[in-house]
Parts: structure tokens; C-alpha cells; sequence
């Protein structure tokens, strides 16, 4: 019970971080609908320069709680400005391009990125400090400690903020009406431009966030590091539905639980053969089945078609 237990926590830390980078290429993809394949790179930059902070702060004397926090803030302002600029030079001249142009930029930009962070933070591994108390806490013989916690809250904090705004703000209203029908919502005084580089800036704080958060648990960050999470979140994405935000939530902590009881329980039943190792394919074994079986993903898709 108490290695279930464990999984289940691990599984809810783990889905946290993937469902707060699935909101951001599912409220990209409702309004735009482009893939995004550069997001889990804005997440590596998120992290990055969180760990540049921290190692510039670090004999500063500042708790540690507030150099995260420090640490989060520029994460957050670097990545935002980040996307704004590649939204504005490299996705809004394709607007009216066949699909295909823009999927392609998006995984060009993919790789700029990534060697980008190779030249000017160097290509090796490097440690993120420990900045929180290390101590576990006890639940029914599973552990869980003040890094994981803080991450569950800010999670659970971050979603209910952002369906407030989505659902109840004048700017969640324009991006509602802007993935309805552009030119409708321009003829209603909306300024789709404006709109939807306001989403990219609110997806790259999300993916800044989940990046401090990766940073800050598995106590390392790297150029290359960004790459499997995007491509998890985006199983996430599509899991719940892409382009529904309830569905993005539901998709990313689904697919942590999975993969953390799959690699744990599946990895026994096969006498290790499909072990933590192997962790990985278990994601993309439920993009396939989603894909296969309900392609509109677990809550379908509430973007209506454009005309």
C-alpha cells in the first residue's frame, strides 16, 4: 500500500508540471490552431535562467524560498518576452499559410532554441540547488517532501487562476471569441493580434513555471532538457482534448499517474523488462491508443470550427 501510495504522489507531482505545459499548447492551438512544437524549449530557457538567478543570488544570503521565488519571476519575464518575439516574427507572417508552414517553423524554432541554450549556457549537465527544506514528510508510510508540496499548490493555485480568467475576464472573453471566429470578434472590437499574443505570453509563463518546478525537483537542468516534457505535454494535450483547457488539466495529471504506476507496477508484472527505465514509452503508448480510439481526446474539443 505505502509503494502505491508513493506512486500516486509521484505520479500527481510529475502530471502537475506536464499539465501546466499542456495549457499551453492547448490555448495556442484553440485560438490559432498551430502546434507549437517550440513550447517545451521555452520550458529548458524557464529553467535555465532560473538556474542562472540562483547561481548569481546564491552567496547573497537570501532564504531560500525567496531566491526560488526571485528565480521563478525572471524565469517567467525572460519567457514571456521569449515566445512574444517568436509568436510575432516566426508564427504571425505564416497566419495565412497552408498548416503545414507553420508546424515546420515550429519545430525549426525547436532546434534554434535548443542550440541557442547550447552556446550560451554550455552543453553540460548542471546542478540546481537545493533551495527548500529536504525533510519528508510521512503520509500513510509514503513520503513527500516541501519541494512537492510547494509544487501541487502552485499547480492547483495556477489552473484555478487561469479558469478564472479564461472564464470570467474581459481577455479570457476575447480569447474565447478570437478561437471562435477571428474575423467575427475583430468586427466586435476585439484585436485578434493583441489577443493571441497575450496566449503565447500567459503559455510561456505557464511553461517558465512548469520549468522551475522541473529544475527545482529533479535537481538538474540541461540545453536538451526541454524536449521530452513538450512532447509529454503534448500527449497530455491531446489525451484531454486539445484545445479544452478542463481537458489539458485531466490529460496531464492522467499521464503522470500513468507513467508513474506503469513504470512501477507494469515494470514488476514484466519482471523488470519495462521498468522505471523505460518510463517513457508509456506516454506514448497512450498518444497512440487517444489517437487510435478517440482522437478528440478524453473531454473532446470545444473549439468550434472556423468558416
Amino acid at each position: 500500500m505505502e509503494i502505491f501510495l508513493q506512486q500516486i504522489i509521484n505520479g500527481l507531482v510529475l502530471g502537475s508540471m506536464y499539465a501546466l505545459v499542456a495549457l499551453g499548447y492547448t490555448m495556442v492551438y484553440g485560438i490559432i490552431s498551430l502546434i507549437n512544437f517550440a513550447h517545451g524549449e521555452v520550458l529548458m530557457v524557464g529553467a535555465l535562467t532560473a538556474w542562472t538567478v540562483v547561481t548569481w543570488l546564491g552567496d547573497s544570503g537570501l532564504p531560500g524560498w525567496l531566491l526560488l521565488l526571485l528565480a521563478a519571476v525572471a524565469a517567467m519575464v525572460v519567457c514571456a518576452t521569449l515566445n512574444f518575439t517568436i509568436e510575432k516574427i516566426a508564427y504571425r507572417p505564416l497566419r495565412t499559410a497552408p498548416r503545414l508552414a507553420p508546424l515546420i517553423t515550429a519545430m525549426g524554432m525547436s532546434l534554434l532554441l535548443q542550440t541557442l541554450a547550447m552556446i550560451l549556457w554550455k552543453p553540460n549537465y548542471k546542478p540546481f540547488p537545493i533551495l527548500l527544506p529536504s525533510q519528508p514528510f510521512d503520509i500513510g508510510g509514503a513520503v513527500i517532501n516541501t519541494t512537492q508540496i510547494l509544487i501541487l499548490v502552485v499547480t492547483a493555485v495556477t489552473l484555478a487562476g487561469l479558469m478564472f480568467l479564461v472564464n470570467k475576464t474581459k481577455l479570457g472573453r476575447a480569447m474565447r471569441a478570437t478561437a471562435e471566429n477571428p474575423r467575427v470578434a475583430a468586427l466586435m472590437g476585439v484585436q485578434p493580434d493583441k489577443v493571441i499574443s497575450a496566449t503565447f505570453i500567459i503559455g510561456a509563463a505557464l511553461a517558465a513555471l512548469a520549468g522551475v518546478m522541473w529544475a527545482a525537483n529533479y535537481g538538474s537542468v540541461q540545453h536538451t532538457m526541454g524536449f521530452l516534457p513538450g512532447l509529454k505535454a503534448f500527449t497530455a494535450a491531446v489525451f484531454g482534448g486539445i484545445g479544452n483547457l478542463a481537458g489539458a488539466m485531466v490529460g496531464g495529471v492522467l499521464l503522470g499517474l500513468i507513467e508513474a504506476l506503469g513504470s512501477g507496477y507494469i515494470g514488476d508484472l514484466t519482471g523488470g523488462l519495462l521498468g522505471s527505465h523505460y518510463q517513457d514509452i508509456f506516454a506514448f503508448i497512450v498518444l497512440i491508443l487517444v489517437l487510435t480510439l478517440r482522437p478528440k481526446g478524453l473531454l473532446g474539443e470545444r473549439v468550434a470550427d472556423r468558416a
